[in-house]
Order: C-alpha cells, then structure tokens, then sequence
C-alpha cells in the first residue's frame, strides 16, 4: 500500500491488495470491516465509513474521487473497474418514519445494502440511497439520486435517477 501526500497507512483493514493509493485528509473509520482489491485509488478527503456490523469490499481497479462519503452500515460492495467522480455519497441506511409522534432521528433505523456492479461509472456528486443495485456498466450522470436499482447498461440521470438510455 502506498499513499500520495500525507496518508497515514498502514491501517488495520480486514484485507489490502497491491498498489493501492490512499490519498491525503482520507478517514477511515473500522477498517477491520474493510476490504481493499489490488489497484484502487481512494481520492483526498474521502470519508469510509464502515460499521462495527457489515462490510464494505471495494474490488481491483476501483477509482474512487475526492471528497466522496461511503457509509455501509447495510454493507457496500464495489464491483471491479468502477469509476466513482468527485463528492459522490453512498448510505446504506436510514431512519423510518413509522411513529409520527417521534422526531424521524429518534425513529428505527433500516439497513439495505448498495451494490455496484462491474464496470459501472458514477457521475460527480451522485447519491445512492440504501437498498439500490446496479448492474454491470450503469453509468449514473452527475448530480442523480439513485433511489432504485439498474440492469446492466443502463444510463441513469435526474433526482430522482431515470433511464435515459442503454449501453447494451
């Protein structure tokens, strides 16, 4: 493991493959509930944010942006070769609202998994809410909310996200 600027590895992840760039000002929160392929690039200022239950596995060849906010309390995985841009936020849980008598923060909290499959490109400052999966190649535009899942090739952009077209 290498790090650009002034990262502060080695940190205790559950497993961390070869030739991997953590970049300056990155936290990293229960590494032990992280694993880390070969080849990724995780950009300044990125938070990961695991989670004492869950993982978050992040595939080879994985390039994740500056500034980027990944919390995988429902568990995250990263498929191979997928491009995440700058600012791009990932939940994976979030509270209920089933008792209007309590403050939606004192409510349940849910927890789903994000999955993201092979080959996929996430666009600048796109946000994927808990539960939603897409397939392999989506390409999602900057800026969407992806608050469902996608099939392979599907293009996806607006708040909330929608096809607007196909890869394949």
């Amino acid at each position: 493991m290498k790090s650009h600027g002034t990262g502060e590895p080695p940190w205790p992840f559950a497993s961390i493959g070869k030739d991997v760039a953590i970049e300056n000002q990155v936290l990293i929160f229960h590494p032990e509930n992280i694993e880390i392929g070969d080849n990724v690039y995780v950009g300044h200022q990125t938070i990961l944010k695991a989670y004492y239950k869950n993982k978050m596995v992040i595939d080879d060849g994985v390039w994740i942006g500056q500034q980027c906010f990944f919390h995988s309390a429902g568990g995250i995985h990263i498929g191979a070769h997928v491009g995440i841009g700058p600012g791009v936020k990932i939940l994976t849980s979030a509270h209920t609202d089933t008792d209007p008598d309590l403050p939606i923060m004192h409510q349940p909290v849910e927890m789903k998994p994000v999955t993201i499959g092979e080959g996929c490109d996430i666009g600048v400052g796109a946000i994927l809410l808990p539960g939603v999966t897409l397939g392999r190649g989506v390409q999602v535009g900057a800026g969407a909310v992806v608050t469902r899942s996608f099939r392979d090739g599907a293009v996806v952009a607006g708040v909330p996200a929608k096809v607007i077209r196909l890869r394949f």
